[in-house]
């Protein structure tokens, strides 16, 4: 099954990275709350950067990769 990697903006101007497999469902979860607790805190989130991968654990072993990089290298990621 799909995944998803995402990168998403909150309203204190950190970026949350995460995984998924629907990608809108769980943007509309932080914004609504529901998703993780440091998105509740802070939302709402904007998304600003995904990726799609053909399985959700290749997207989950990249959300665990981009998330243990500085706030500049993320910001070159969804910069191009």
């Amino acid at each position: 099954m799909k995944g998803y990697m995402y990168i998403v903006k909150c309203s204190n101007g950190a970026f949350y990275t995460g995984s998924t497999k629907d990608l809108e469902r769980r943007i509309d979860e932080h914004n609504n709350g529901e998703g993780a607790n440091f998105t509740r805190k802070h939302k709402p989130v904007t998304l600003v950067y995904y990726e799609e991968y053909k399985f959700i654990d290749d997207a989950f072993a990249r959300e665990k990769q981009v998330q243990a990089w500085s706030r500049k290298k993320k910001e070159a990621l969804i910069n191009g």
